[in-house]
């Protein structure tokens, strides 16, 4: 995610620099050619690159608008997550009584809560193809560990072992049945918000709207010397590059937004939350949290523009 407001131009406009002096160079090849081998034949009615160029660009908006809506939803997830471990949290710390003591009861509430710290780390690392078990022995059980390595899909074996946890705590006696209906309907929000995370992560954005896309920005850019030579003459150069920069910006942008879960700049920040629900979680169980970017695997660009989490 950039942390950063203000992003420099360097970083924008790297992305997009290859494009852009392939356009430099053909713009000025078109210009070099009208200018001085006279070959003016070679302009177009500017309604032409005109036209295509708004038909690009409501294109462009559309699948902007879905990139966008698919980013959103899946910072909506993760919203979601924040304030179901907090429920879950709140639920074990009111909720269960063991006749054992308050140590006791300490103990079982600790273990569910950091096991479901660990979920979110996990599913983090999960759903960008990173080791979903990085770090997690500092949060569960040796056993727990051992348990969850069975798994391919290791945020649902710590959702498997919470739920086993729920029914020892019932058939104990430590929560009546319905605190057991409570915490399970939590527990199902978990499982589903994994779900939508999943669907999103394996739902590839239409390969071939993309590519029409970009077929059409680029034949727009190949015309677009050709309109503005007649009426601009050389300042038809820095038009074209300016022009055809916004296109290939927004189309990048469009690109970056459709996939939020490949530990990309433009990611949901999945990493900066899950480490924000440890730092929650450990203070409602009265424990100290100490911020350690090593702990939570935070990688940090060579540029030094921005955090990736």
């Amino acid at each position: 995610m950039l942390l950063k407001e203000n992003i420099p131009v360097k970083y924008i406009f790297g992305k997009i620099k290859k494009e852009v002096a392939m356009v430099a160079v053909y713009a000025i090849l078109i210009a070099v050619i009208y200018n001085n081998f006279h070959f003016t034949r070679i302009s177009i009615p500017i309604a032409v690159p005109t036209i295509l160029g708004t038909v690009i660009s409501l294109l462009l908006a559309f699948k902007s608008n879905q990139a966008y809506d698919r980013w959103w939803e899946a910072r909506t997830i993760w919203g979601a997550i924040v304030n179901d471990t907090r429920t879950l949290t709140r639920q074990l710390l009111t909720f269960v009584d063991t006749p054992y003591g308050e140590a006791e009861q300490k103990a079982f509430c600790e273990r569910v809560a950091k096991r479901q710290i660990a979920w979110c780390y996990s599913l983090s690392r999960h759903l960008r193809k990173q080791d979903p078990l990085f770090d997690l022995e500092r949060l569960i059980s040796a056993e727990d560990m051992e348990h969850i390595k069975k798994y391919d899909n290791i945020p649902l074996g710590l959702l498997e072992l919470q739920g086993a946890d729920l029914r020892n705590a019932f058939k104990l006696g430590w929560i009546n049945e319905f605190q057991q209906i409570q915490i399970d309907e939590t527990l199902v929000r978990f499982s589903n918000e994994m779900g939508g995370c999943e669907r999103i992560k394996n739902t590839i954005f239409p390969a071939t709207y993309s590519v029409y896309i970009h077929f059409s920005v680029l034949l727009f850019i190949l015309l677009l010397p050709f309109g503005l030579i007649e009426f601009f003459g050389l300042v038809e150069i820095p038009l074209v590059i300016a022009i055809a920069s916004s296109f290939f910006l927004i189309e990048n942008m469009s690109i970056h937004l459709q996939d939020p879960f490949e530990n990309k700049p433009t990611d949901t920040p999945t990493t900066t939350i899950s480490r924000n629900i440890e730092r929650d979680i450990k203070q409602m169980l009265k424990e100290n949290f100490k911020h350690d970017e090593a702990q939570v695997g935070a990688s940090y660009n060579k540029s030094k523009v921005f955090y990736i989490l």
